[in-house]
């Protein structure tokens, strides 16, 4: 982004240096004499000084929001910064945010949209990676949406996008689950996301955000030409199907990476090749038995975009051009239908669950968690309406049963378990039967109750030339461990080890650990870590049994054996200056 800065003032040109210097490299220090010959040389402009300067400055080289720059002016204070033109379009309003946060002045924005908290429609295309169809009805819609008329959103893809529109839904709005239900009487505006064409039978204002989701896998005769005419067939051959040319990636054979076309194609594009063999085990629709002579595989577009896809979805099956074929696939994961996420709810304290997770959570039509290791609180956040069920009475049966029938219904479903799911999550099962059932699923990760011990106990479980490795496992109680995974094999190495799930049998680690750590090795119980009853006894190894025992201790209680715990004796070598010097010199 090309941003210039004028300093109205004398007073000004002291904090006009200190702006540039926290900008990146691509700004210019201007005068006021020089914006009316390069007023649209640059992506964005900084006024320091008065409002009514800047505003005279500029206002005879405003012409139109989709090609005016950016506009921003901040008083000689710095104590405000105020968004003056093209404030969504050309960026003005984030560069205000930005400025203001570097210099912590107050931002001011008069957009209506932003000050309402609605969305930015004519930004989201590029907020989302999206194309824009209707340009023209932009400024129809957008009054209608921030006057808070009703609005009609059909999407018929989930992404990262759609996920925002639901989950920050404002209430004039109503999401239409396909065209039919779409009445003029009804909405005096539409918006639809979607990689398909609409055939939209009324008149209100629309506008259309075309998400970038799909594959398309491409067959390619021998140095076919001419390669622009090729490239805009296919996209027409697509839209004659009623699918917009929304593409994430081309995909084709390998032996086609030379083409003409490929090579242009790979310009502007992600273009991934799959082998002969690789398409050759994809089962396909219009196999070919002369493809398959040619290039070893009975199918190249077909197999190329549903692989591609990940094994997604066929869409448009072959179509033939002249010396071409094509086919469009979509991955499973933008369809709108049944989703599964494995979430990892964290140690217990609501805080910790990621980003990612709590939103899954408050968009999911069903949750249901590890009552039995996962407080209720973290379930509280979910929308109006979710079923939420502890699975702490169900086995595994009925938990299948309970998310296929959300499934089936197209909903989305979260998992909430505790922890990392991967550690000790009991998820195998479940991956088994969605499977089993061909059902779509993902797994958000997780804070391990693991790394929440070590940030409990202030310590750092990798302490240098002394122990640089973490074992994570249990006990042998009712589940028989591995011979090979005996706690007292695993304890030669005399790394820091997080025994799980093994309150109950402590007298057996105990003794185990005995066999290979010192008696005074330092060990920590720690019960319920980030919940509100947490409790950690420490001590050392020898009277292990005894902590867990007089302080009755459950299996919720992650027990932490090592000369890590509270070491503060070893020092790293990352911030020793000559450590730091050969670094550098190496690098030189």
């Amino acid at each position: 982004m090309r941003r210039a800065i004028v300093a109205v003032s004398e007073e000004g040109k002291k904090l006009a240096l200190h702006i540039k210097n926290l900008l990146d490299d691509s700004n210019e220090m201007l005068s006021r004499q020089e914006v009316k010959d390069r007023f649209h040389d640059f992506d964005a402009w900084i006024f320091i000084g008065a409002l009514g300067i800047c505003v005279r400055t500029i206002a005879s080289e405003i012409s139109d929001k989709k090609s005016d720059p950016a506009v921003v002016c901040i008083n000689s204070t710095g104590k405000q910064v105020i968004s003056v033109l093209s404030g969504h379009k050309g960026g003005a309003n984030d560069l205000t945010r930005q400025l203001a946060a570097a210099l912590g002045a107050m931002p001011i924005i008069t957009t209506q949209s932003d000050n309402q908290g609605l969305w930015a429609l004519d930004t989201m295309d590029k907020q989302f990676g999206w194309q824009l169809l209707n340009d023209h009805a932009m400024n129809e819609v957008i009054f209608a949406f921030v006057n808070k008329k009703p609005i009609a959103l059909l999407m018929t893809i989930r992404d990262k996008g759609t996920d925002y529109l639901e989950s920050t839904l404002p209430d004039h709005v109503t999401i239409i689950q396909q065209e039919e239900d779409i009445h003029e009487k009804d909405f005096q505006a539409l918006i639809i996301v979607s990689p398909f064409v609409c055939e939209i039978k009324t008149q209100i204002p629309t506008i259309q955000y075309i998400p970038q989701v799909l594959t398309f896998g491409i067959g390619l005769a021998h140095q076919a030409q001419p390669v622009e005419d090729i490239i805009e067939n296919i996209k027409k051959d697509v839209k004659q199907q009623g699918i917009f040319p929304a593409v994430q990636r081309w995909c084709t054979i390998d032996v086609k990476a030379d083409e003409p076309v490929v090579k242009q194609l790979q310009e502007n594009n992600e273009v991934v090749f799959f082998t002969a063999e690789e398409l050759n085990k994809v089962e396909v629709p219009t196999p070919s038995d002369v493809v398959a002579k040619h290039v070893g595989t009975a199918s190249v577009s077909e197999a190329a975009a549903i692989l591609g896809s990940n094994d997604g979805q066929l869409l448009m099956p072959k179509q033939k051009g002249n010396n071409y074929t094509v086919a469009v696939a979509i991955d499973r994961k933008y369809l709108r239908q049944g989703h599964i996420e494995i979430v990892g709810a964290g140690p217990g304290d609501p805080e910790l669950v990621s980003v990612r997770g709590r939103r899954l959570l408050e968009q999911a039509d069903l949750i249901l968690y590890a009552g039995s290791l996962v407080p209720k609180e973290l379930t509280y956040c979910h929308k109006e309406g979710a079923t939420v069920r502890s699975s702490a009475d169900m086995n595994l049966e009925e938990q299948c049963s309970l998310m296929k029938d959300f499934y089936d219904r197209g909903k989305y479903i979260v998992r909430l378990h505790t922890g990392d799911p991967c550690i000790f999550g009991a998820i195998q099962e479940q991956m088994a039967f969605f499977d089993k059932h061909q059902m779509d699923y993902h797994i958000t990760p997780g804070i391990s109750s693991f790394l929440a011990a070590a940030a409990e106990l202030r310590s750092q479980f990798t302490i240098p030339e002394r122990c640089q490795t973490i074992i994570l496992t249990r006990g042998e109680g009712r589940t028989p461990m591995p011979e090979k995974e005996k706690l007292h094999l695993l304890a030669r190495s005399q790394s820091t080890m997080c025994i799980f799930l093994s309150a109950s049998i402590v007298d057996d680690v105990q003794q185990q650990l005995l066999m290979e750590y010192p008696e005074d090795t330092p060990v920590a119980a720690c019960y319920h870590l980030t919940w509100k009853d947490q409790r950690i006894y420490r001590g050392v190894l020898k009277d292990l049994a005894s902590i867990v025992k007089s302080h009755h201790l459950t299996l919720t209680t992650m027990i932490v054996v090592g000369e890590a715990i509270d070491n503060r004796s070893e020092n790293s070598k990352l911030y020793d200056k000559h450590f730091t010097h050969l670094f550098r010199k190496s690098e030189e």
